[in-house]
């Protein structure tokens, strides 16, 4: 074989082998993602759908496992699930609650999925998706107690309320005497030893608890005429987002994903 021909050879199993390697994919770089997903939308990151939650709000967003395990929860797999509907990967920023708008508007993150509420207020600033959670105040009350069964029955009762909510408001204005608390955990407790006689709270805050806790010995005793709403938060040059959102939401109700996820974390469903 001429020199010539050896030289030849040779550099065509160089170029295939460079070209074998140019063409292979590592397992870790590997993404689930579309081409070109989420190009219209403005992301943090193309193709990703980077997401502020807190990580430590049980049962909306927190880790398993007493802490120590992956980041789930209820707001944390409907966001999962509607990134699934963009072909978007998901990354999860977890960040404490008093920084989470700094965050969005600074420009960390596309969306905030922490059970945020819709008002007025925050509307003037932010665009909201449609709402995964809609949620009544409700009164609680030992589960042999029938002397309550409207928020009128309050009046002369006394109930556990944190002072600086609005359920302590809703409990002052109803004519009830109010003892003062710092959270749900001590109120039910108090309920519990009968040394109030109801609580007021978010019906998710109720529903989880007796999703997590056998024989309360407890049960809503009436229900607000008006719900709360949740949805996803995003900064107001985000429309196309939002409306991309706003459809996933509307195919994940329509195929009952959405009512799957609740009744997982509070036994109904309260998305709708």
């Amino acid at each position: 074989m001429s020199r010539r021909l050896i030289a030849f050879t040779a550099l065509v199993v160089v170029a295939a082998a460079l070209t074998a390697c140019s063409g292979s994919t590592s397992p870790e770089s590997t993404s689930s993602s579309e081409p070109g997903a989420g190009s219209d939308f403005g992301l943090v990151t193309d193709g990703t759908l980077t997401v502020a939650t807190e990580g430590t709000y049980r049962p909306f967003s927190f880790h398993g496992d007493g802490g120590t395990g992956d980041l789930t929860g209820f707001d944390v797999e409907i966001i999962q699930a509607v990134a699934d509907k963009l072909g978007l990967e998901v990354e999860f920023q977890e960040t404490q609650w008093d920084a989470i708008f700094a965050g969005l508007d600074a420009g960390r993150f596309d969306v905030i999925a922490n059970q945020v509420s819709i008002s007025d207020q925050r509307e003037e600033k932010y665009l909201f998706s449609t709402p995964y959670t809609v949620s009544p105040g409700v009164i609680v009350v030992a589960d042999d107690d029938d002397s309550i069964s409207s928020f009128a029955d309050l009046a002369g009762k006394t109930t556990a309320q944190s002072l600086t909510s609005n359920w302590n408001d809703l409990a002052t204005e109803s004519g009830a005497k109010v003892e003062g608390v710092e959270g749900w955990a001590q109120a039910v407790e108090l309920l519990r030893q009968g040394r109030v006689d109801a609580t007021i709270n978010d019906k998710l805050t109720f529903l989880d608890y007796e999703k997590t806790t056998s024989d309360s010995g407890l049960k809503i005793a009436a229900e607000t005429d008006d719900a709360g709403e949740q949805a996803f938060v995003f900064t107001k040059n985000k429309t196309a987002l939002v409306d991309a959102i706003d459809t996933a939401l509307d195919e994940l109700r329509a195929d009952g994903t959405l009512a799957e996820i609740s009744d997982k974390y509070f036994g109904e469903d309260v998305t709708q």
